[in-house]
Parts: C-alpha cells; structure tokens; sequence
C-alpha cells in the first residue's frame, strides 16, 4: 500500500526555522553514500547497540494507539515490529539498498499496514496532517538542515499529534571526547557528532512532554513531543 494523497501548500515556518542551513554539515548524497554502503552490515553494527532505544520508542507509539504512523528514516525496518498492529505504517528513507532490507522485514509481516518508499524528509510528498504520530529514530543529527525536517515532520503530523525522537544529544561528560575526537570526519560520513539539545530541541515551539535517557551510557534520549505550541 503506498501512502496517497497530493501534497498541499506546507505551512509557513517560523522565522528562526531555517536558521542553521550555512552551518557545515552532512549532505544528502553524503546520506545515501554512506547508508548504502552501511546496509548490508547496519543491522550487525547498530542492531543491538542502538535497540533500546527504538524499543522504547516503539513503546511510547503503541501507547498512543495512532490510526497512522511516519517513521522518518525507517532504514532495514528494525522498528517496524514495534508499531502496533493496527496501526497503518509508512516508513521512507533516503536510501534504497537500506528499504530493500526494511520491505523483507514487512513481508514477514503480511497482516500489518506497512508501506515503504524512497524519499526525502526534508521534502515530504505528503499532505498536511497525514499522520496522527511521526517517529524519528536517529535521524535528527544525520539529515543536512535538521530545521527544515522539523519544520516537515510537524506540516505532516496533524495539530496535537506526537512526534517521538530518539537520538544522540551533546553534553554527556562520557562522549565529551568523543564528540571532539570525531568531529572533523564527522561531515564526510554523513553524522553530526556535536548535536545540542537546546538548539534542536528546545529552540522550537512545539510542547516536549518527556525526556528520557536510552541506550548504553545513556547514549541516546528519547523526546516524546506534542505537535502544538510549547
């Protein structure tokens, strides 16, 4: 089942939205580059690794009961289990070898509504207010303007409706060197490593509910938001 409707004018974005655009960052051909090239062994590397977090997440979903779910960067589908299953579940990614691997996940699902397709966050082909809930697993420190996916996550998920993030955040005195030892490769593989909280967080007007630690050494922390004013 492919995800129907014609996309509408998005709404206006607020005037800091776009702010961070000439700050360097990764690219979208950096992205696919290295998602391509990680597909055959991302389940291997980041599988285990970073599954707590995409359980507590998938957690977080199922307790909102949504009617339909955006996974923004649904990779080789190592979520898709998690949603609940009534749910109708559209997962897009910018990489094709990565998809392949998610829609073998999904065909071992024949009973649920899941729908996969190539395409790029930062330019959503969706209608506005498509999706009662939107999930973005790891993804807010890899796209290349985090402002303008942001500003596309809340144009496609209805007034009120949940945004979950999971992702790496600056500030733990544990990655403190890390953060800094990879910084200056970090653009060429397609990853901010310094990612601040209040920046790409908290700079925007929509309502955090709650904020928790996820992931070995509190890697991770999963944003469960309100698609509404703060």
């Amino acid at each position: 089942m492919r995800e129907s409707g014609v996309r509408t004018a998005a709404r206006q974005p607020e005037p800091e939205t776009f702010s961070e655009q000439a700050k360097p960052g990764p690219t979208a051909r950096a992205v696919v580059r290295t998602y391509d090239r990680f597909a055959p062994l991302y389940d291997w590397v980041f599988g285990r690794v970073l599954e707590p977090g995409r359980k507590a997440m998938g957690a977080a979903a199922s307790a909102l009961h949504p009617a339909a779910v955006l996974e923004v960067g649904v990779g080789t589908g190592l979520t898709l289990a998690g949603y609940p299953a009534d749910s109708r579940v559209v997962g897009i990614d910018l990489s094709a070898d990565m998809l392949e691997r998610a829609r073998t996940r999904a065909a071992a699902m024949p009973q649920r509504q899941v729908a996969l397709q190539v395409m790029n966050a930062e330019r959503m082909e969706f209608a506005d207010d498509s999706f009662d809930c939107v999930t973005v697993p790891y993804v807010l420190s890899v796209t290349p303007h985090p402002a303008r996916l942001v500003h596309e996550i809340r144009r496609v998920c209805k007034p009120g409706g949940a945004i979950l993030v999971v992702n790496h955040f600056s500030g733990s005195p544990f990655w403190w060197l890390m953060e800094r030892a990879v910084r200056s490769v970090a653009d060429r593989v397609g990853f901010r490593s310094d990612f601040a909280y209040e920046e790409h967080i908290l700079a925007h007007d929509w309502h955090v509910e709650s904020v928790r630690p996820v992931n070995l050494f509190r890697l991770s922390k999963l944003v469960v938001l309100r698609n509404d004013k703060a």
